[in-house]
């Protein structure tokens, strides 16, 4: 199979650690360049090095905070002056605080917003220009929470369901250009986040976190966690010319979680 990634060029938002860094691993594996971005300077520059030691393609990074319009646009701009075009986007952000619906406030709401859903919206106005150039992917990344509503995850829930509807209509609004948009979704994968929210059950159940994630295992068909490198893998194909007639479609890598068809 031929993913020809080799030389062409990815912005990844958010991408200084988990699934956002594990994407960006594996398309310089394959020979792409990729443009890295988060909030910490020094992080930063410690996995662009990191990722330059992986294989062909190139790194390099900016920082950005994206619920700032002006960190997008810079992010956006520097990642086409440094390699010259973008032909991936991939849209990613952390996830929203934990929480039921009468515990959260409007502010909570209204930064979930920005964060999870409005910084998808402006990434791709800004990174359009590029992109219609010669065509090229967007993938969102979302939650399994598109296909079946995590309990206590009220925020996530909402917004990410906005994703999956901004990507469906964008992909008729986008095909002429001969863009792909699709979404990818992923359950319990191994990452901070995850464990993050397991701690969060397991305080409020007043267990130990390893009894919350064996619960959480025998749930899972495979009975185990995903790991960052299986989710990178499923959206390298989905970016790559691989994938030449998906698009505004969603993809679970959930290791059989949810039960919904």
């Amino acid at each position: 199979m031929e993913l020809n990634l080799a030389g062409k060029t990815a912005l990844i938002a958010a991408s200084s650690q988990g699934l956002g860094f594990a994407i960006a691993k594996q398309l310089v594996k394959e020979g792409a360049n990729v443009v890295i971005s988060g909030r910490e300077e020094a992080k930063l520059k410690e996995k662009v090095s990191e990722l330059e030691a992986l294989g062909t393609g190139k790194a390099a990074f900016q920082t950005a905070d994206i619920t700032k319009p002006e960190d997008i646009k810079r992010l956006v701009s520097y990642t086409a002056e440094t390699f010259r075009t973008i032909d991936m986007l991939v849209n990613n952000a952390g996830g929203p605080p934990a929480g039921a619906f009468e515990e959260l406030n409007d502010d909570a709401w209204i930064d979930s917003f920005e964060l999870n859903l409005l910084s998808y919206v402006r990434m791709i106005r800004e990174a359009l220009p590029y992109l219609k150039q010669q065509g090229g992917k967007i993938l969102n990344i979302a939650s399994s929470s598109i296909k079946e509503p995590i309990p206590g995850l009220i925020l996530s829930n909402t917004f990410r369901t906005g994703i999956i509807g901004l990507s469906k209509t964008l992909a008729s609004e986008l095909a002429p250009f001969g863009i792909i948009i699709n979404t990818i979704a992923p359950g319990r994968i191994a990452t901070d986040r995850v464990k993050h929210l397991d701690q969060v059950n397991a305080d409020k159940l007043g267990v130990d976190i390893e009894t919350v994630e064996a619960q959480m295992k025998t749930a899972i068909p495979l009975k185990r966690y995903g790991t960052p490198e299986e989710f990178a893998n499923v959206a390298t194909f989905l970016l790559s010319d691989a994938n030449s007639y998906m698009t505004g479609s969603a993809f679970l890598v959930d290791g059989g979680m949810v039960k919904s068809i």
